[in-house]
């Protein structure tokens, strides 16, 4: 069942959006309005905002007229704070049915949403599950607490619900969400909650995410990691990607480099990854020139494929299958360009005449459409 965010939709067929979180306070207007900014340019859909009193509540309307993607307001404890959030004029609540008070409570915020048109996502967390209610954490207590939720809301009429159920154990998480799947219509965020560091973070994200999408559960996703939150957006676009869920302008293909290997492939992969991201420039999307908005599939095209690989055994392969790519030799490397017969260029010049096939595509693509 899909709902709207601003102008983001979240369920429904629509592409799967990523979310990210402000780390700064949010009362300081300007810190947390400069890195919405970032968050925007670095491709993040929808972003939420901790909103722990009255002060941040107030803030939330100014920080609103500076920004373009749709705002949440993430409220634990004081029910009052979500209703001066939704008088702020925030595009979405997240409510912890863990701590966030008795049924009334729930009502009211409620019923002043549904007045505004706004969506309440249910947020499950394990770390605040009523034990004396639900019992020991578990995917089933997981998916209890929210579903109480969910009926109080019902009893209302109100349908714009997003769920989400997190646990830092994966296996209960994709258990959890398996379970709710099956049981309601809703649109389901999901997230691994307290993933850790980037490293650890992005794998356990990208494991326990990675899962339920690619059975075709989920309509947004945040992975949480300790650290800079644009990390978080990255990584969550590339777990789409990864999936063919969402397209970023450029796909590259790299080998992992073996003892056959005879050109300096890191640093050649490295320097074609840093002039794909300066043509892409801000919130990784496709120069201007190309005339599309590649940020998914659903509103752009195929990317362009780019092998960079470092021997005979398997390079000219992958870089045939690739709009354009290399294979390593001594000193020297084979350039396949669809259409093109592969012709030989010094190593000092691969990255170069690459970048110059690249640019050839985009300038066909622009002209044919």
């Amino acid at each position: 069942m899909p709902v709207r965010v601003g102008d983001v939709v979240i369920g429904g067929g629509a592409p799967v959006s990523v979310q990210s979180m402000t780390t700064t306070d949010t009362r300081d207007v300007a810190a947390t309005v400069n890195q919405i900014r970032r968050l925007e340019d670095a491709g993040c859909d929808i972003v939420r905002a901790a909103v722990p009193n009255r002060e941040a509540a107030a803030a939330l309307s100014t920080i609103k007229r500076e920004i373009r993607i749709p705002l949440v307001a993430d409220i634990h404890f004081d029910y009052r704070i979500a209703l001066a959030a939704l008088e702020a004029g925030v595009d979405k609540l997240r409510i912890n049915p863990g701590n966030i008070g008795a049924r009334e409570r729930v009502e009211a915020v409620a019923r002043a949403a549904m007045e505004r048109g706004v969506p309440i996502r249910i947020g499950a967390n394990v770390g605040s599950i009523d034990k004396s209610r639900y019992g020991q954490p578990s995917a089933e207590s997981l998916v209890a607490s929210a579903l109480d939720q969910v009926r109080i809301l019902e009893a209302l009429d109100f349908r714009d619900i997003v769920i989400s159920l997190k646990a830092f154990d994966v296996p209960m998480t994709i258990k959890a969400y398996r379970r709710m799947a099956e049981m309601v219509p809703y649109s389901l965020h999901l997230g691994i909650t307290e993933a850790g560091l980037p490293w650890e973070g992005t794998i356990r994200s990208a494991a326990g995410i990675g899962a339920l999408l690619a059975e075709g559960i989920g309509d947004t996703l945040r992975v949480s990691l300790t650290g800079d939150p644009i990390e978080e957006v990255d990584v969550g676009i590339e777990i789409l990607t990864s999936l063919d869920l969402r397209d970023r302008p450029y796909t590259i293909v790299s080998c992992p480099t073996c003892g056959r290997c005879e050109i300096d492939l890191q640093t050649i992969a490295g320097e074609v990854r840093s002039r794909l991201a300066e043509r892409m420039g801000p919130n990784g999307r496709r120069p201007p020139q190309m005339g599309r908005d590649f940020k998914s599939r659903p509103s752009g095209g195929r990317p362009i494929k780019i092998a960079v690989m470092g021997c005979v055994v398997n390079g000219p392969g992958e870089a045939e299958m690739a709009d354009v790519g290399i294979a390593g030799g001594s000193g020297v490397g084979l350039l396949f360009a669809r259409g093109k017969k592969p012709r030989k260029v010094a190593e000092d010049r691969l990255v170069d005449e690459l970048m110059k096939e690249i640019e050839e595509i985009e300038r066909d693509t622009q002209s044919a459409g």
